[in-house]
């Protein structure tokens, strides 16, 4: 059996070759590539992310990752979002008193953290959900963060399966002091379409691990 394709989305924010090297150590055949028929067309398509959601979204509409995602999702391909490539996914993001509309595949919104230390940065466990695919084998493993910003709601994360569709699998973590943590979203596996909080490439072997998931399912 040939190895899955993976196309890593380059439109000029993320952490990219890491995110290849990872992929590769994984089994995966990885193209680094802003080409939509490669993007639209391969096994499983990453979307990183590292910067501004108001920048990163401009980067993605500059090489049509809007329409690239839309697309792959809409015929149930798979999609991985990092970092800023999972906060994107959301309805819209506030930085800097600037909102911005995002991908809109989850309602929410995603603004700064209430933490008293910001950024968010280090290693921290995660809380993910029971019947999770992502974090097979690695639930109680830390994972490493760094960010301002995240998801702190997942209204769609509160309900039961309809027999239709899947409700999404919301993972959670905290930031600051244990008697005054500041929860927010650290994944969410949604159908086809699946995104991380925190940087997988930059986690350990916890991180290639959750990869791993995720390539073996493509």
């Amino acid at each position: 059996m040939t190895n899955p394709l993976v196309a890593v989305l380059d439109y000029g924010f993320g952490n990219v070759r890491s995110a290849v090297r990872a992929l590769e150590h994984v089994g995966a055949r990885v193209v680094l590539t802003d080409d939509r028929v490669i993007a639209e067309n391969c096994d499983g398509l990453v979307v990183p992310g590292v910067g501004a959601f108001e920048a990163v979204m401009q980067g993605l509409k500059n090489v049509r990752g809007d329409q690239i995602v839309g697309r792959r999702l809409s015929g149930g391909r798979p999609v991985l979002g990092i970092c800023v490539g999972h906060q994107v996914m959301f309805e819209r993001g506030v930085e800097h008193g600037i909102e911005t509309d995002g991908l809109d595949q989850w309602p929410g919104t995603v603004e700064k953290l209430q933490s008293p230390v910001v950024p968010n940065m280090g290693w921290a466990r995660v809380e993910p959900p029971s019947g999770t695919e992502l974090f097979a084998g690695i639930e109680d493993e830390r994972f490493y963060f760094v960010h301002s910003y995240a998801a702190r709601e997942f209204p769609l994360g509160t309900t039961e399966d309809t027999g239709r569709f899947a409700a999404p699998k919301v993972t959670w973590s905290q930031a600051g002091p244990d008697d005054a943590p500041d929860r927010f979203v650290a994944a969410v596996e949604n159908g086809a379409l699946k995104a991380t909080q925190f940087h997988p490439e930059k986690s350990g072997e916890a991180g290639l691990q959750l990869l791993r998931n995720w390539v073996t399912s493509l």
